[in-house]
């Protein structure tokens, strides 16, 4: 007679991720007060992320490229030298104590993106300013407006005859591929376009960039080693996306998903709940794979200015909404990052389970957010990049300060800034420390 499989309930899966959280395997901290420090920062963390009160509010510095102009390097520079990007994060790291650490893994390698030709892409040096700050997304039609049934039929066909060679020049040559399924019954088929020299290349392509990609991860990689022994956690285990965001932001870019919008929205709509469930694996399976239950989201396209509120509960809401839900019935934590405003969205977002989802605010009236949003979810953000890159410390202090006393009443707030800064006053972010260490304890 078979044994009942145990299911476990949702807020059971979201305790035992924690739990991974909390006292990770194969980290050997170095020394006990370390290991102290990394609980009581994680468990900082799951109180203000369950709407309880910590010891003190949770800070996450919005350090995003900063750690290099700091110690004067470049973009260009970093993303051609793993060492020193290493040099510049261990630097911060050492100078500027939050609840978690600054990741030199957010500066892409260089090398390899030029190896793969990245068409989506550009960087210092390949189709920005030696001097740019930041590379950047290039948007575009990578899917065409009558190609959704493709999609809809075969996504991952889609993604390797259609997506790949439009946004990455080495791989150009996979339009060759016959469709996946002739793989059943007809694999020598299949590989049949490998007898081109120029398909031959794009394999080797591919080789090219794993070998110099994992040599850009080993120190990258002992970084984060080094920055969890020493006792501070990662903060983010995993990433998804808006349904909408991609297509609007990955495939048909704005000025198609526009069009779509009024031309073909059933095709739209029915495209995006196709994109759900993957959306969902996404998360679930990176969060698996890191042991840390926070799962982000970028959310590009769905701040007031976008579209109108009726579009938004239309086309935006409903799909993201199934993802969130669906993360969290798996125990993950969706930390949804809403750039630009959403001060029209905050009384159609407030409905979901309380205690279960993390709002990072972008330029979102946070006093509004509290009001609305406070007993519901954890809300974080709102130090904004101008006030970090132009405005002073003292100023920088007193803003926090109204954001922990207003926001941080009754737990469930992380102090953060509104999106992350490249260049500017040191001061500015030891403005934030502060801030925390003076005004964010709970008595």
């Amino acid at each position: 007679m078979e044994k009942e499989t145990t299911v476990q309930t949702p807020d059971e899966k979201r305790a035992a991720r924690l739990e991974q959280w909390l006292s990770p395997s194969g980290v050997k901290f170095d020394n006990p007060e370390a290991e102290n420090g990394y609980k009581k920062r994680v468990t900082r963390f799951i109180k203000a992320l369950s709407l309880e009160e910590p010891d003190r509010v949770p800070l996450v510095l919005p350090a995003g490229t900063f750690p290099l102009y700091y110690d004067g390097l470049t973009l260009k520079d970093a993303m051609y030298d793993n060492e020193r990007l290493c040099q510049a994060y261990l630097k911060f790291f050492n100078e500027f104590k939050a609840d978690t650490f600054s990741s030199p893994a957010m500066v892409p390698p260089g090398k390899a993106s030029e190896i793969i030709n990245s068409i989506s892409s550009r960087w210092p040096g390949h189709g920005l300013p030696d001097n740019a700050a930041m590379h950047q997304f290039v948007e575009d039609e990578y899917m065409k407006a009558d190609e959704y049934d493709i999609l809809l039929k075969d996504p991952s066909d889609f993604c390797l005859r259609y997506y790949l060679p439009r946004t990455l020049g080495a791989l150009a040559p996979f339009v060759h591929f016959p469709p996946l399924p002739y793989i059943l019954g007809m694999p020598n088929r299949f590989l049949g376009p490998a007898v081109m020299p120029d398909f031959r290349a794009a394999l080797q392509a591919i080789i090219d960039y794993g070998e110099v990609t994992a040599e850009w991860q080993k120190p990258i990689f002992e970084f984060h080693q080094m920055a969890r022994a020493a006792g501070y956690p990662s903060f983010m285990g995993g990433q998804s996306h808006a349904p909408f965001d991609i297509l609007a932001d990955t495939l048909r870019g704005t000025r198609g998903i526009f069009m779509d919008m009024y031309r073909q929205p059933e095709k739209l709509l029915e495209t995006m709940e196709m994109l759900t469930s993957m959306n969902i694996e996404i998360g679930v399976d990176m969060a698996n794979n890191s042991r840390i239950p926070i799962v982000f989201f970028a959310l590009h396209k769905g701040d007031d200015t976008f579209m109108s509120d009726a579009q938004f509960e239309k086309f935006y809401w409903p799909t993201l909404k199934k993802v969130i839900l669906g993360l969290v019935d798996e125990g993950c934590i969706p930390m949804l990052f809403a750039e630009g405003k959403y001060n029209k969205r905050l009384e159609i977002v407030k409905d979901l389970p309380r205690g279960k989802v993390m709002w990072h605010f972008d330029q979102t009236d946070m006093f509004r957010a509290k009001e609305i949003l406070g007993n519901t979810a954890c809300i974080a953000g709102n130090v904004s990049a101008s006030l970090l890159r132009t405005g002073t410390p003292q100023a920088i202090k007193e803003y926090c300060r109204k954001l922990i006393e207003v926001c941080g009443k009754g737990g469930g707030f992380i102090l953060t800034g509104g999106a992350s800064i490249d260049k500017g006053d040191p001061d500015n972010l030891r403005a934030m420390i502060e801030a925390v260490e003076e005004y964010g304890i709970y008595k």
